[in-house]
Parts: structure tokens; C-alpha cells; sequence
């Protein structure tokens, strides 16, 4: 699993930067100034970093699987596109096996990735045995 010092040195990805704001919370209020973060002024002095563990990592991603499956079923390209760069990002802290799942497999609004994710962590998995690369899912598919 990567260090909070790995985490420092993450480049952003999402064009709302929701991918690196997610790990603010294990930096210190130092940490965050090293990167160009300025805390508001009503939380200076008050910012406490979380441990960085396998277990608050896991509750982290388990939110934005489900988040990024309820934004793919509802073919909500921008969102579910930022949800799938978010996940890829857990996966690479995690380093446990799909931390090099291709951009090239993002089908259907990242739906193949939240179903690996979730399958390995044992999380809810909304598309049952769909691969998540089926039709259905597509923006052209009219329910």
C-alpha cells in the first residue's frame, strides 16, 4: 500500500480535482501547505490528518463505488467518467491487483471497473454477471 509521502507526490486527474481532494484528509495542515493547499482561515490550527490504513481506504472506496455506479446507471457521462479516474486512484493507493486497470476498459461509464472493484472488496454489485461492457448500458440504448 502507498505512504502518505506517495500520496503527496499524486498528480491530480479529475478536471474538479475530486480525485486529490479526497486525500486531504491524511495530510497534515503542513503537508497540505507543502502542495499548494491553503486551509480557510476557520480551520487553521484545527486540521488533524486520519492514518492512512487499508481500512479507511476501504470505507473511502466502498462511498465512491457505489457513488460510480449510480452515476454509470444513470449514464451520467462527466460525473461517472470523474468517478472511474476516483476509483482508479483508491486502486493504485490500495496496490492490490487492479491498480493498472486500462483506461481503454472504461465501456459503459466505467462500469466494468466498479464491478471489479466491488467484486474484490466484496461490495454491492448492482449489474449482477453483466460484464458492464453490454449495450444496455450505452447512452444509445433507449429503455
Amino acid at each position: 500500500m502507498k505512504t502518505v509521502e506517495d500520496l503527496l507526490t499524486y498528480e491530480v486527474k479529475c478536471i474538479d480535482g475530486r480525485d486529490q481532494s479526497r486525500l486531504f484528509c491524511f495530510f497534515t495542515e503542513e503537508q497540505l501547505t507543502s502542495i499548494g493547499v491553503e486551509l480557510k482561515d476557520e480551520y487553521k490550527g484545527k486540521h488533524t490528518a486520519i492514518p492512512l490504513t487499508r481500512e479507511t481506504v476501504l470505507e473511502k472506496l466502498k462511498i465512491d463505488v457505489e457513488f460510480g455506479f449510480e452515476k454509470a446507471l444513470d449514464r451520467r457521462g462527466i460525473s461517472a467518467s470523474l468517478m472511474f479516474v476516483v476509483v482508479q486512484m483508491w486502486n493504485w493507493i490500495l496496490e492490490e491487483g487492479l491498480e493498472d486497470f486500462s483506461d481503454s476498459n472504461y465501456a459503459q461509464y466505467g462500469l466494468p471497473l466498479f464491478k471489479a472493484t466491488a467484486l474484490k472488496y466484496g461490495f454491492d454489485n448492482p449489474i449482477g454477471d453483466d460484464s458492464g461492457n453490454e449495450y444496455r448500458y450505452s447512452s444509445e440504448y433507449d429503455d
